[in-house]
């Protein structure tokens, strides 16, 4: 059974080989193919070198194009330097003033070398890999764009401040988005994730004023393409996670923050699954095999046997290569685990 076959198989329900393993692998990519970041954000052939070579070596089952959440603020105008070695630094926003929103246009993926670079690494992908692997593009969701083009500070005043203008401004993301979206679904991606990181930071109230009908329309769009949605919200978002899974996304990635999710596992639809949570920190990276093994197990008992295994988020460059190859080979353990309990 191939990564992609797997994947597919278990979010559509099928009878599967082993628990599909996605975990978020940037920094560690680049370190343990010996690349240097700036390289790996920006070169489709670095990005996609690391990714592959981590998938095979670690039993990924995806690969994706995830390394910096900047191709789209670039192209709305905010300004970036790319050390050799270290994460991008922005060193100017694109919105400075809140006037600035009226100047704001839709954008076009053609038009900005780093969005154009994700569709080469998604054919890159398709070539590369003979299609064996479930592939993952890449959209920022509207409030974590917003934040990426107008300082994170401001834009959380600006939300009860300015908020027509924050309106317009993410509505203008996300028709961005879409186009963006439409294309890496051509060149071949099987899935979009949707990153709206942010969100975790606001109230509930909030989050279904700004964000939950503009994700749910990603969503929508995704699906109409015939790909395959997953979000990811970095922290806390146990109030808002049966809104979260009503936006219909099929893979919701859960951070370690967030609560027991027992409740929310019934609101799943039979397509949707969850992905994660274990802690990338205290246990993927300095936990021994006995905690990454609990951790696992318990969260896969919590989700009712509905997630991919993944850490909450992405696992970090200095997580030894024992620790994730012993991660990966949870998978058929959770297998034997689900097979046991529908027994």
């Amino acid at each position: 059974m191939t990564s992609l076959e797997r994947t597919i198989g278990f979010i559509e329900g099928r009878a599967v080989d082993r628990v599909p393993f996605h975990p978020i692998l940037m920094r560690f990519a680049a370190r343990y193919a010996g690349v240097m970041y700036r390289d790996f954000c920006l070169s489709a052939a670095h990005k996609c070198m690391a990714n592959i070579k981590c998938a095979t070596d670690f039993r990924s089952d995806w690969v994706n194009t995830m390394s910096d959440p900047y191709a789209e603020a670039e192209a709305f105008g905010t300004v970036l330097s790319y050390p050799d070695d270290d994460l991008p630094k922005v060193t100017g926003y694109a919105i400075k003033e809140i006037g600035d929103i009226d100047r704001l246009k839709v954008i076009k993926t053609e038009d900005h070398r780093h969005m154009s670079e994700r569709l080469t690494e998604i054919r890159e992908y398709r070539k590369l890999t003979s299609e064996n692997f479930f592939i993952a593009g890449w959209v920022e969701g509207p409030l974590a764009e917003y934040c990426d083009i107008r300082d994170i500070n401001l834009a959380m005043t600006d939300l009860y401040e300015y908020p027509d203008r924050v309106h317009r401004a993410l509505d203008i993301i996300t028709e961005s988005a879409m186009g963006f979206i439409t294309l890496q679904v051509e060149a071949g991606a099987h899935c979009i994730g949707i990153g709206d990181s942010v969100c975790s930071l606001i109230s509930p109230e909030l989050y279904m004023e700004f964000c939950f009908e503009r994700e749910k329309a990603l969503a929508d769009h995704i699906h109409s393409l015939g790909a395959y949605a997953k979000i990811h919200i970095c922290g806390n978002i146990s109030a808002i996670l049966p809104d979260v899974i009503r936006t219909g996304a099929d893979i919701i990635d859960i951070d370690h923050r967030t609560g027991p999710v027992t409740e929310a596992a019934w609101l799943l639809s039979a397509k949707q699954l969850f992905s994660g949570k274990s802690d990338p920190v205290s246990v993927i990276q300095d936990g021994d095999e006995g905690i990454i093994r609990e951790s696992a197990l318990s969260f896969f008992r919590e989700a009712a046997g509905r997630s991919v295994l993944s850490a909450g988020c992405e696992v970090t460059p200095g997580t030894g290569n024992e620790n994730l190859m012993f991660f990966s080979s949870l998978s058929e353990e959770l297998l034997r685990m689900d097979n046991l309990k529908k027994a």
